[in-house]
């Protein structure tokens, strides 16, 4: 899976330094670890701007946009067509989503497996299309930011129905950031016309890295039929983050845990893509959350029966556990008042790796063990059944 038909070059003097670097086309590889996330090509002619991307999570699809720009370098329009894995680009697809420019509003055309929905939406001067987890908008938006002349750019992007402020700021030299609302402020680096040569969301709960390649070195059919291939013989990529429950039994006490289980995908996990000495959500996506059907003690910290939110902060002796009374929240939200208390965390190692971040509760000696397992790495919380 890992090599998949394409060489991938990362290092970026390389893509500067390439005699045949086009700012009108190339083509994007997006990598999460050692794997490949997706695969974008486009290309730009006048207003005109075409792409062909191959996203692999859950599953592959395979999906072309038509965008023209209006005299501000935002949307006239755009049109989404969704191919199917048999037929790929090659095959006419299925119109699946349109936006047109109206006056001073913004007209979204959607078509849902037959289910037509069209909703009128307050425009914003050069407004540009999001796309979770595809880049060839920003290149776009850099470059816009880049015309502009100024430090900070608040670059407006259309993700579905709605329209969200994404702030684009200047650094120094080549180097930019853009601020997603929710997830975080990516690194980018772009040449001086703003083209993206390369973008760092490591600081986000993505933690993706993309790379510029030349147009001509990606070979989008052939690498599209692999990713389809290894679908197809049940290994698909699956969820960034998958939802785990996780229900345990010790005594007459039940324990459960939810959390949004990461994949190791070769990173170097704590110390690495979670920092020591921060506050981590113990998990992705919504907010790690503990219920216990008894009164327990956690590291000490009694805890009456009932449902919490868990936060840590990994630190190489251990660290801490916190154990907050909020719940259903995202995990990026978390209320210090409303702590019920906060415990050491013990730390130890073990030989082989697990690859999907785990949370159990197993029992032990004196009562039980709230256990967190990532890769070689496992933080331990001792609990007292009452």
């Amino acid at each position: 899976m890992k090599n998949l038909g394409i060489i991938i070059a990362l290092a970026l003097f390389l893509v500067f330094a390439c005699s045949d670097f086009d700012e009108k086309k190339a083509a994007f590889v997006t990598k999460l670890g050692n794997d490949t996330l997706a695969v974008e090509k486009f290309e730009m002619e006048g207003n005109s701007f075409s792409a062909q991307v191959i996203l692999r999570s859950p599953q592959t699809t395979f999906t072309s946009y038509n965008l023209v720009l209006d005299e501000v370098g935002g949307i006239e329009s755009m049109k989404t067509i969704s191919h199917t894995l048999e037929e790929g680009f090659s095959g006419q697809g299925e119109l699946t989503q349109s936006i047109q420019k109206v006056g001073d509003s913004l007209k979204v055309e959607m078509d849902w497996r037959g289910e037509k929905r069209t909703v009128m939406l307050a425009n914003e001067q050069g407004s540009l299309p999001f796309i979770d987890m595809v880049h060839w908008p920003y290149e776009l938006a850099f470059k816009n930011a880049v015309e502009a002349g100024t430090d900070t750019v608040n670059q407006k992007l259309l993700s579905g129905t709605r329209l969200s402020n994404f702030v684009i700021a200047a650094i120094e030299g080549d180097s930019m950031t853009v601020r997603h609302p929710s997830r975080g402020v990516m690194g980018v680096r772009v040449n001086r016309t703003g083209n993206m040569v390369y973008l760092d969301a490591g600081l986000t709960t993505r933690k993706l890295k993309v790379y510029r390649e030349p147009f001509h070195t990606v070979d989008i059919e052939k690498v599209g039929k692999q990713f389809a291939k290894s679908d197809r013989t049940g290994n698909p990529f699956g969820e960034l983050s998958g939802a785990e429950v996780g229900e345990f039994l010790i005594g007459d006490t039940e324990f459960r845990v939810e959390y949004g289980s990461p994949k190791r995908r070769g990173r170097d996990l704590f110390g690495g893509i979670v920092p020591w000495g921060e506050r981590w959500r113990t998990g992705a996506n919504r907010a790690t959350h503990f219920y216990t059907s008894s009164d327990i003690e956690v590291g000490g910290l009694e805890v009456p029966a009932g449902e919490y939110t868990i936060f840590t902060i990994p630190e190489p002796n251990g660290g801490t556990m916190i154990i907050n009374k909020q719940t259903g929240q995202n995990g990026q939200s978390y209320d210090e008042s409303r702590d019920l208390g906060r415990v050491n965390m013990s730390v130890a190692t073990k030989p082989e790796s697990t690859e999907d971040f785990t949370i159990t509760v197993e029992e032990a000696e004196n009562g039980a063990s709230l256990n967190l397992i990532w890769g070689n790495t496992v933080f331990s919380v001792p609990v007292e059944i009452k």
